[in-house]
């Protein structure tokens, strides 16, 4: 007995049907129900078992052919040519706090901008109490050519005159506040939550606009009880692991 087809509602989010149908097409290759060889359904049976016009199907299925998972031939048809983050790096998002410390090996930081006489304008945490003024830098990273992670970083301005221009462009944000001079943190957050690229952060990066990111949020407070830290950060969640010891 055949299992019946499950069409998939494409009415429920106003995002653009050829968006949904990439984003899904593209799980089913990073999940293996769409092995690397093989060859997918045809334009014309997808269209059936997705409801839309074949023109749809194939203004989704050319979105991952710009991004290398599929390859069509005519007259043969589409196959996959690699799952999704064969030719990408696994980000792993540090648990504890020693390996949030450490640097990614081979990444490479890029000033976007610095500005001082600032305030965050989201505190993702109640800790700490805020300081005066902050430093504001949105930094870039980036491996192998392949950008990651854009994150804006507060940090306390009257500690952060005391931090080299290279620190900036080489140490995570909390390492950067760790390594001040006499600072001694003594209560440091860390959220992580879903979501998708907006226009914006699929520019910066170089992912598909709705494509899954991952929003990391880090405070970290002083020995004196001032929030001498806030960062947000958006990862691709397509580079992206989290590990967790239960025990």
């Amino acid at each position: 007995m055949e299992t019946p087809v499950i069409r998939t509602d494409l009415n429920r989010s106003a995002i653009s049907r050829y968006l949904q149908l990439a984003t899904l097409f593209r799980r089913r290759i990073e999940s293996g129900q769409w092995p690397v060889g093989d060859q997918i359904p045809t334009i014309d049976e997808l269209a059936v078992d997705c409801g839309v016009a074949r023109a749809t199907i194939r203004h989704a299925l050319g979105t991952l052919e710009a991004e290398g998972l599929v390859e069509r031939f005519r007259a043969k048809g589409t196959f996959v040519r690699r799952r999704p983050q064969d030719q990408l790096l696994i980000c792993e998002v540090e648990t504890d706090w020693s390996g949030l410390l450490n640097a990614r090996e081979g990444a490479l930081i890029k000033v976007l901008s610095d500005r001082t006489g600032t305030t965050p304008n989201y505190l993702p945490h109640t800790i700490g109490e805020v300081s005066a003024t902050y430093r504001h830098l949105r930094r870039l990273h980036s491996q192998n050519g392949v950008p990651f992670l854009i994150a804006d970083v507060y940090l306390d301005e009257s500690l952060s005159k005391t931090i080299s221009p290279e620190a900036f462009k080489t140490k995570t944000a909390l390492r950067l506040a760790a390594s001040l001079p006499g600072v001694n943190i003594i209560d440091a957050r860390q959220t992580l939550t879903i979501g998708t690229a907006d226009i914006e952060t699929a520019e910066r990066l170089q992912v598909a606009l709705n494509a899954p990111v991952v929003h990391v949020t880090r405070s970290a407070v002083d020995q004196r009880g001032v929030l001498i830290l806030v960062s947000n950060g958006i990862y691709r969640g397509d580079v992206v692991r989290v590990d967790f010891k239960l025990r």
